[in-house]
């Protein structure tokens, strides 16, 4: 078929042509947000999961709803090496000048850029990549301690006050946010419960690893009542069947029941593999309907994609201790498994090994469901590992 037409949309963050088995989600936190903007309460929101499930996606469409109803965002995603200072500060002084409209506002919004020119200036003695134009001074009022729990705090409070003038919020739409590390993540929880208690529209929603949840508890004890936790997963049979037949159906093509049976047989239902199995499948087929036999190539065009591309980029940043650690993981499954189950493969001790576990939590690969277990954070890679490495 016309490759041009092809629906699919196999890319990082890429919004699928069908976002199935999402609404009640999508239902609540509209509702959350909205609730907050209007001065009532509203918890925070953490969206967690395994890579390729949708959590960017999903991410993005509700910051989207949010700025639809009149919510003033900040899109963050935080990569290796950079503080939350640094991320914050760009992002806050474009939602403090859209609080700029009205006199009582405008009042507001320059003592907002006025704490955030003090948060810089603070910030700077001890975060290095905290740079940022304001063309406004610190007034002699603003008093912003070089603390960033008190710091932040201090700042959330101010701007959280403009826009419960303008009568609206401003969200931090915070991508990847496992990788802060556990005091600027504390610090960050510090200032939202301190807003939460003052009713000040600031709040956050957030997508990282399944270990965020765990991390944050160990953070701040309270987190657990100040955020509502999402496990985005992969999706049911039915959403999964719907994902892959409703952008064809748009254009006039089916699939036959074997076909659909065998994509999500090879995909488990997750969210970018559909995607990706939906893009070769369309690539490889020459009429509809869509066939098992059509599906069978695509499986094997979509992995050799995959290992080129999604899994491998993970596994070239690995050492070869590293990478036997995976191997011997994925001879035991899909996981989770213990961590003397692991250790037993390789021939080590548990102890031995600790280390090694260590580094690839901190890369992303694994985590952590329960004391002393280990999961991939990258579904299927246990099939990869055993594709890319025969022996271990």
């Amino acid at each position: 078929m016309d490759p041009f037409l092809n629906p699919y949309a196999p890319g990082a963050g890429a919004p699928p042509p069908e976002l199935a088995g999402r609404d009640e989600l999508l239902g609540k936190a509209s509702i959350a947000l909205r609730r907050i903007a209007s001065g009532r309460f509203g918890r925070s929101i953490i969206l967690t999961g395994l890579r390729g499930v949708g959590k960017t996606v999903l991410l993005n469409r509700i910051r989207q709803d949010a700025e639809a109803a009149k919510i003033i965002t900040v899109r963050i995603e935080v990569p290796e090496g950079r503080s939350l200072p640094s991320l914050l500060v760009p992002g806050l002084k474009s939602a403090i000048l859209k609080l700029h409209r009205g006199k009582a506002a405008a009042n507001l919004a320059l003592r907002g850029l006025q704490a955030l020119a003090a948060f810089v200036s603070a910030m700077k003695v001890k975060y290095s990549d905290v740079e940022v134009s304001l063309d406004i001074e610190a007034s002699s009022s603003s008093s912003i301690t070089t603390t960033l729990d008190e710091g932040l705090s201090e700042l959330f409070q101010i701007v959280g006050a403009a826009a419960k003038e303008k009568e609206t919020a401003i969200v931090l739409f915070i991508d990847e946010i496992h990788v802060l590390d556990e005091k600027q993540l504390a610090s960050l929880i510090m200032a939202l419960h301190v807003v939460s208690q003052d009713s000040l529209p600031i709040t956050m929603v957030a997508a990282g690893l399944p270990q965020v949840p765990s991390q944050m508890g160990e953070a701040k004890t309270y987190a657990e009542r100040l955020f509502e936790f999402h496990h985005i997963g992969k999706l049911d049979h039915d959403a999964a069947i719907q994902a892959l037949v409703v952008p064809v159906e748009k254009l006039g093509v089916r699939y036959t029941k074997g076909a659909l049976e065998e994509i999500i047989e090879h995909t488990a239902g997750y969210a970018y593999f559909l995607q990706e199995w939906g893009k070769h499948i369309w690539d490889i087929a020459e009429a509809s309907p869509i066939t098992t036999e059509n599906a069978k190539d695509a499986t094997s065009e979509a992995l050799i994609d995959l290992d080129a591309s999604f899994f491998r980029v993970r596994f070239d940043q690995l050492t070869p201790m590293q990478k036997r650690y995976l191997r011997a993981m994925a001879e035991l499954g899909s996981g989770p498994h213990a961590s003397g189950q692991i250790a037993a493969v390789l021939n080590k001790r548990v102890t031995h090994l600790g280390p090694v576990r260590e580094q690839l939590i901190s890369k992303g690969l694994i985590y952590s469901p329960s004391h002393g277990e280990t999961a991939f954070t990258v579904p299927l890679f246990d099939s990869f590992m055993k594709r890319m490495m025969k022996e271990f």
